[in-house]
């Protein structure tokens, strides 16, 4: 029995995680709509990574084509003292079975917004949710409704959450980060972590000859949260200015910038309540430290579906979803936090580490897959 067949289901947020959960629920013959309030579907912001198992998720809902299409297979993660330029260790990622991509945001919401279309989810643009009722209802712009489920995939300032608990207060890592893409044809298909005391950069290819920026900085001083804060690249050349030339060439070439403020979240202590459920952001804001928020996004996207498919009692699956889900994002969140320490060393701390990197290039040259394989390895469609 398919307890997901007939049921009405709205999703708050039309991102990677509502997308992906609207075409998991569609696919298990549920009635979905998203409710999505800008008017169109659209990846605001630049790259990301689809981990192996982000792509699980994906594969199992039919998009191994237009994911290979759509993103670039990762080759390697190289770690580089960003201060010399040299390169530390290379850490092989062609193995991985499915593989790493790189995506550009808006071309995964494409091929989720198109797969949804194909399965009949309904998207409603331009609607921005208000008025929530106490018997699980809420008004859209054309009038009220009352679904069977309602989950919030609407990001860092959920208002589905607020139906469920009162958020933790967030507050300032002391961090803040840069966004920007450059054209940069004929990069290696590598992501490459440039490691310099109290900063670093990450890069990596995108398709149509573009190269990903995101580029870190501690300091005291507080940036606004979210993606929509231009600066001015100089900003960003500055602060690396004792870098090596070529990571300064790549910054160089940067026209446009945007920055924001890291903020810490705690995880939500309550992911349902009612007829109420949240994922992603909207429950578990992380870090961007270990390339995980989407993934993560979307591995609670199909947990959610199954385990409300599985239980003919909404808040028994919905119980289930947040027993199985929370463990594992509070432990991918804690390495994400951890990242933030030590790629950020100086002194005689960053010497050793750097040297323990050439080492394990050496002698150990999966030992960086290996650690992660917790995360990489986990198959939540099993």
């Amino acid at each position: 029995m398919w307890h997901n067949a007939g049921r009405n289901v709205a999703i708050i947020g039309g991102g990677i995680g509502g997308l992906t959960a609207a075409l998991a629920f569609a696919r298990r013959d549920a009635h979905v709509t998203v409710y999505e309030q800008a008017p169109a579907l659209s990846g605001i912001g630049a790259g990301l990574q689809i981990t192996p198992n982000g792509a699980r998720v994906l594969n199992r809902l039919g998009l191994t084509d237009a994911l290979a299409a759509t993103g670039v297979k990762a080759a390697a993660v190289v770690p580089m003292d960003a201060l010399s330029g040299r390169q530390l260790a290379r850490f092989d990622l062609g193995g991985q079975n499915p593989a790493y991509r790189f995506c550009h945001r808006a071309a995964l919401i494409d091929l989720l917004g198109r797969a949804c279309a194909a399965n009949g989810v309904q998207v409603e643009l331009g609607s921005r949710i208000a008025a929530f009722g106490p018997d699980g209802s809420f008004q859209t712009a054309a009038g009220r409704v009352k679904p069977d489920l309602t989950i919030g995939a609407d990001g860092l300032h959920s208002v589905v959450r607020g139906q469920i608990s009162k958020p933790a207060p967030a507050f300032f890592t002391g961090q803040v980060a840069w966004r920007a893409m450059i054209q940069l044809p004929d990069a290696e298909p590598i992501a490459r972590i440039w490691m310099a005391p109290g900063r670093h950069v990450v890069t990596y290819p995108l398709s149509k000859g573009r190269l990903n920026i995101v580029a870190v900085q501690a300091r005291s001083q507080w940036a606004q949260e979210g993606w929509h804060n231009p600066d001015d690249p100089g900003n960003l050349r500055a602060a690396f200015a004792d870098t090596g030339w070529e990571l300064k060439s790549i910054l160089g070439a940067v026209e446009d910038v945007n920055l924001w403020g890291l903020f810490r979240h705690p995880v939500a202590a309550h992911w349902r309540a009612g007829s109420y459920a949240i994922l992603g952001d909207a429950a578990h804001p992380t870090l961007p430290f270990l390339a995980q928020g989407a993934n993560l996004a979307i591995e609670d996207a199909f947990v959610l579906a199954r385990c409300c498919n599985e239980n003919a009692s909404l808040d028994v699956g919905l119980a289930a979803y947040q027993s199985v889900r929370r463990p594992r994002v509070v432990r991918a969140i804690a390495a994400a936090n951890a990242n933030a320490v030590n790629y950020h060393l100086s002194g005689m701390k960053r010497r050793v580490a750097h040297a323990g990197l050439r080492v394990m290039g050496r002698v150990a040259p999966d030992a960086f897959v290996n650690r992660l394989g917790w995360l990489y390895d986990h198959d939540v469609t099993a």
